[in-house]
């Protein structure tokens, strides 16, 4: 069982508004195909909302802990990430892969307190019955708070947990996770160890950056890989590349 992420600054251009980067989301769908070919079976991909959620996130003023009870704005930030998550499922269906969408935003909510329930019954069984899940950053019912955002690493965390992954893998646009003179630190086993190098991400980024994708993974039994685009088949091959979290 491989949980996957593909990073929304990977597969868009994030500084410029609903932008794909298409060569980025082809190499990541030649990768996916390959390893199903090559004997992959059970494969959930999560990607992160890149230029097209957190822009309009932004834009409203919505983040994973302040929420809107505007439909219109919950729409502009779903209706970008349906758009996103399309251009996905048709990369990875023209090469095969039997690729069906998951939307958070009509499954999952928060309670009160922030807690996030996201049922998962639908995934197994679309993974037993050969389909390849693909959910995405979204928006997700928040009590007391309308609607706010669900980030693709809170996913990746959720579904881990709940489908007790052998695997976890956070494709990012580096190489790993940096430290102070960017080499990438090999593994992480307490977030203090890290914490004075991770900063937020440079561009418009609603769900806190590489520190909040670390401290998600370090809770989480399963190691987890974070690697760049170019270590996604060795990744899938079953090797740890780029940082390893455990």
């Amino acid at each position: 069982m491989i949980v996957l992420k593909l990073g929304g600054s990977v597969i868009t251009d994030k500084d410029r508004a609903e932008t794909l980067d298409g060569e980025a989301l082809d190499r990541a769908a030649d990768a996916v195909s390959k390893a199903l070919e090559g004997g992959v079976e059970d494969l959930v991909i999560v990607h992160g909302g890149g230029s097209f959620g957190h822009h309009h996130a932004s834009e409203h003023g919505i983040t994973t802990t302040a929420g809107t009870r505007e439909a219109a704005a919950a729409l502009d930030v779903h209706g970008a990430m349906k758009t996103l998550n399309n251009f996905v499922l048709s990369r990875l269906l023209e090469r095969d892969v039997e690729a069906v969408p998951v939307h958070p935003f009509s499954a999952a909510h928060r309670d009160a307190d922030g807690g996030l329930d996201l049922p998962t019954g639908q995934v197994e069984t679309l993974l037993e019955e050969g389909f390849v899940p693909v959910l995405h950053g979204d928006m997700v019912a928040h009590a007391g708070e309308g609607a706010t955002v669900i980030s693709g690493d809170e996913l990746v965390a959720e579904l881990a947990r709940k489908l007790e992954a052998d695997r976890i893998g956070l494709c990012s646009t580096v190489s790993g996770v940096l430290d102070d003179e960017d080499a990438v630190i090999d593994r992480i086993s307490a977030y203090e160890d890290v914490a004075s190098v991770l900063g937020a991400s440079d561009a418009t980024d609603v769900t806190g950056g590489m520190a909040a994708k670390v401290r998600a993974l370090l809770d989480l039994e399963a190691e987890a890989s974070i690697f760049g685009l170019a270590d996604l088949e060795s990744f899938l091959d079953g090797a740890n590349p780029g940082t390893t979290i455990e």
